[in-house]
């Protein structure tokens, strides 16, 4: 490579792999598999060793990413988090053993456990009662999760026996099993949502609900793995698992220990196999030094101890051909391609089809047509290309061009900075979309109209007798009976379930108009906030941003969503129908607030958050999610976050606390 080429692709590295930082750590969205990003990475790293003139301090090998949300407080850890070294092969896993025994002699102890495939969580116990929870973060600094982690059965909330420390942190993986996500999926699918791609990122995703009933809902669990402490009464990782099991933590009960790594590797060899039998998703071993004294001597890099390593998995993989790639487009206009694949057994099914995420994906790997391709499911689950036998490429094959043009319309595609998917832009008139959204309508998490699916819209798309959702409200019970498979008393329900969506609450009419971004979860704070939709059309920029959960991109999306005029007409339409277009008035209980907007942080002695949140509302106020110049107190409590406090102190913010604030509105 020239020197040329060799800077070109260490800039083209950097900008994939920061890409795919910000969609694993914050939108908790890979878009490419752990292993071809570790491959991506290392070859970034042996590029810039060998070139160091191109070094740069922002180049993603300098730093861990970060699952960090803004919507979260941000607190420091105690001890640091680490993530552990990743191997994939015996002989690195002897070497590792050498690196050991060459440090601390010939008798070490291994302890060998599985690798839970969900997301790192710290709990703090203080005299045997759990008083925090924070994600990993960047490794000093996570999101505060507590109220979440709360509601999984699985977490003490106080401690068993009496002989625990009085200070302590537990490490573990918050995972979501088999059956939890398969009926996730099922309800996601059901009200047109996108299904999660694999249970960990259902379990980082759940995790960061900002409603914990929510999280209660989708029933996560939690595995315990390493207990950290100032002078903890332990010098054995096995047996510090095991007294911890005693006290109620849930400690894998497959953890074992070994005096040789030759067991070590004869045990992963097991669970290689067996672990398909799992009710929950692991994708490898973790093997520790079991002596605490030695983990303390053998210390740590920056970012991993030298006592542990994590050995992956091999994912089943198989080859077979690509026959031909498609190109779908979705509600929001995504143009997805999906390559047709020659079918072929895979992990107990037939596969004939498989995601190929974007043009990005299909560039790195250099996917083509007629190619020997090797599948894998992701998470055990979902049919994903990794990669290519170019062995076996045909010689008069060519490089593959990603489509310029929607398939359905013919609109040009466009590609917004900073994402990777291309998007037809014609939202008003290309049909995947138009039918797309009037499926999202109807579905059960927006105006739930039982008995139109997805193949009565589309007949009544493709006959013209509806053009949009609104149409649903001037359809006539004749006009549903002439339809193929639908006789009278069909139509008879139908029309009575379309009739009885009119009385659907603001919040579900404002989820089923299917603004971008804008979820179940949002659509009810911004209904609270606003009350309806003529106040949500005319609400700016920083309105809209003063609501909780809503960032740049939700309110941008908004304010786009009512600048359209084909949507001014729909809502007009929906209007002239009789669908609640505006929250059902809360009677006050004064107007002490009225004008006022207010943000909460910290923890409280008298009331709750919500409860504080709900009073707010009682009393004519506004919930603020985050300080801005708009913002008129900071109700803070104990523990608040120290990002909100500077800002609300930046912009002159009054600062008050409980007592102050109950006396405002007159309550003792």
């Amino acid at each position: 490579m020239s020197e040329k080429d060799i800077k070109a692709r260490i800039e083209w590295l950097r900008e994939v792999i920061e890409r795919e930082n910000h969609h694993y750590y914050v939108l908790n969205d890979p878009e490419i598999d752990d292993r071809e990003y570790d491959r991506l990475l290392s070859e970034l790293k042996t590029l810039e060793e060998q070139n160091p003139q191109y070094f740069d301090p922002a180049s993603p090998t300098q730093r861990v990413g970060s699952d960090i949300v803004s919507s979260f407080e941000q607190r420091a850890h105690r001890y640091p988090m680490l993530s552990l070294a990743n191997t994939y092969n015996a002989e690195d896993l002897s070497e590792f053993d050498a690196r050991c025994r060459k440090e601390l002699g010939e008798d070490v102890k291994y302890v060998c456990e599985l690798k839970f495939d969900g997301t790192a969580i710290s709990l703090t116990y203080d005299k045997g009662v759990l008083t925090q929870a924070l994600t990993r973060g960047d490794g000093t600094v996570g999101d505060d999760v507590t109220a979440n982690v709360k509601t999984i059965k699985s977490v003490p909330l106080k401690l068993k026996g009496s002989d625990y420390p009085d200070f302590f942190e537990m490490r573990g993986e918050v995972i979501m099993p088999h059956a939890s996500f398969e009926r996730l999926n099922s309800e996601r699918e059901q009200i047109g949502e996108q299904p999660f791609a694999n249970p960990r990122n259902a379990a980082a995703g759940t995790l960061k609900q900002q409603m914990s009933q929510v999280v209660a809902e989708r029933g996560l669990d939690c595995f315990l793995y390493y207990i950290v402490g100032d002078n903890l009464p332990f010098v054995s990782h096995f047996d510090a698992l095991t007294k911890c099991r005693e006290w109620g933590f849930k400690v894998s009960e497959h953890m074992k220990r070994f005096g040789s790594m030759r067991e070590v590797l004869e045990y992963i060899d097991f669970w290689d196999k067996e672990r398909k039998k799992l009710p929950y998703d692991t994708d490898g071993m973790v093997i520790k030094v079991d002596d605490l004294p030695e983990q303390r001597r053998m210390g740590t890099t920056a970012k991993a101890p030298r006592w542990a390593v994590a050995y992956k998995f091999k994912a089943e993989r198989v080859a077979t051909r690509l026959e031909s790639i498609d190109y779908q487009v979705g509600r929001t206009g995504a143009v997805t391609p999906v390559a047709n694949l020659s079918p072929v057994r895979l992990a107990g099914t037939t596969v004939k089809r498989a995601s190929l995420h974007n043009a990005d994906q299909i560039a790195i790997l250099d996917i083509r047509v007629g190619d020997m391709v090797y599948v894998e499911k992701g998470g055990e689950i979902i049919p994903k290309v990794v990669g290519v036998d170019l062995s076996q490429r045909p010689e008069e094959s060519k490089p593959l061009v990603f489509i310029e043009r929607c398939p359905v319309c013919g609109t040009p595609l466009v590609r917004p900075e900073g994402e990777a998917r291309h998007y037809c832009p014609n939202s008003d008139g290309c049909r995947p979309q138009k039918v797309g959204k009037i499926i999202h309508f109807v579905s059960r998490g927006a105006m739930n109209i039982d008995g139109l699916g997805d193949e009565i819209i589309e007949m009544l798309y493709d006959k013209g007798l509806i053009e949009d959702y609104a149409d649903l409200y001037s359809l006539r019970r004749e006009q549903l009976a002439a339809l193929d498979r639908m006789g009278e008393r069909s139509s008879d329900l139908l029309v009575s379930a379309i009739e009885a969506s009119r009385n659907a609450p603001f919040h579900k009419l404002l989820f089923a108009l299917g603004i971008r971004f804008v979820g179940a979860t949002t659509a009810s704070k911004l209904a609270d906030a606003f009350g309806s939709l003529d106040a949500l059309a005319a609400a700016s920029f920083e309105e809209l941003l003063a609501v909780e959960e809503v960032g740049e991109k939700i309110a941008g999306s908004i304010i786009d969503f009512f600048k359209s005029q084909h949507n001014i007409e729909l809502i007009a339409k929906l209007k002239e129908a009789g669908v609640q277009t505006s929250a059902a008035k809360k009677e006050l209980r004064s107007d002490r607030l009225a004008g006022m907007t207010i943000v909460i942080s910290g923890t409280f002695s008298r009331h709750s958050r919500e409860e504080y949140k709900d009073m707010i509302t009682a009393h004519g106020g506004k919930n603020g999610s985050s300080v801005s110049k708009n913002t008129t107190w900071l109700l803070a409590g104990d523990n608040m976050g120290p990002a909100k406090l500077k800002k609300a102190e930046q912009l002159g913010v009054e600062i008050i606390d409980e007592e102050r604030f109950l006396e405002t509105i007159g309550e003792e």
